[in-house]
């Protein structure tokens, strides 16, 4: 999946001329290895260069790293609501009492109480009813929104885990054996499988929903390829070092384009 097309090579000297914020397309990128790598989401990405799904790119094919992050929630406040006053009612003279016989007793109007009326275009809000109590489950974490399920990669100690705002630390490492199976975290597809990121040696990234990413490094061999769907606890990849001095998963979360805490997601052991 977005794997770009073959092109002659760039020379290193038209990757010097590229303006600041700026990526040069290489053999094996796709959209998104290039967001994964730069702390983006793909969605975002996409979004300032045109790119439309299946997100194809092309070798040499340069792209915009300054995308804004899309506003989450509305862009505007909502507008205030104003009850206007209601109409003023025209005061209708008294009449004349009448003299002698032709007196009579007129009974004063009902009155009727009317709602005042709600400005234009201004709906009612009901009352919100009282939040019933979410009692999280003891395997999943009840941040997933997304109502993915979620297992561990492999089996192993936890040697390094997840500090936010560490660019070392972005996710957990999992030790084992050369060969141990390393399986998919959650129902999903695979968007990268490669080794053209700097640090995480053989890489597989899968999409398990618009907002969720895995990612397991430094993998022996991987099994799968980009395109391909692969369910919660299938086998995509041996275990390895490659990009690491110890035969370890590094195995990532990302949530629009962002690192998260796996233990968040993943069940209590």
């Amino acid at each position: 999946m977005g794997r770009p097309h073959p092109q002659r090579s760039t020379p290193r000297h038209e990757q010097d001329r590229l303006p600041i914020g700026s990526y040069r397309v290489q053999r094996g990128d796709t959209l998104y290895s290039i967001a994964f790598r730069n702390g983006m989401d793909y969605r975002d990405l996409a979004a300032a260069n045109g790119i439309k799904s299946p997100y194809t790119i092309l070798v040499g094919q340069v792209i915009r790293l300054d995308a804004k992050p899309a506003p989450v929630g509305p862009s505007q406040p909502p507008p205030r609501v104003v009850r206007a006053d209601p109409p003023q009612r025209r005061q209708e003279p008294a009449p004349k009492p009448q003299s002698g016989s032709q007196a009579q007793h007129v009974a004063p109007a009902p009155v009727v109480s009317t709602p005042p009326p709600v400005a234009p275009g201004i709906a009612r809000v009901p009352e919100p009813s009282p939040a019933k109590p979410v009692n999280p489950s003891p395997t999943v974490a009840a941040s997933d929104a997304d109502g993915l399920k979620w297992q561990w990669p492999a089996k192993g100690a936890r040697v390094n885990g997840y500090v936010a705002g560490d660019q070392t630390r972005q996710g957990i490492d999992i030790a084992g054996t050369a060969g141990d199976a390393v399986r998919s975290a959650a129902d999903g597809v695979v968007v990268y499988s490669g080794n053209g990121l700097i640090g995480y040696g053989e890489l597989i990234i899968v999409k398990h929903s618009t907002s969720m990413l895995s990612a397991y490094g430094h993998n022996r061999r991987r099994l799968v390829q980009e395109g391909d769907s692969v369910k919660l606890g299938q086998q995509i990849a041996e275990m390895g070092s490659t990009g690491a001095k110890r035969d370890m998963l590094h195995f990532e979360i990302r949530r629009n384009g962002k690192p998260v805490d796996p233990l968040r997601y993943l069940p209590a052991q």
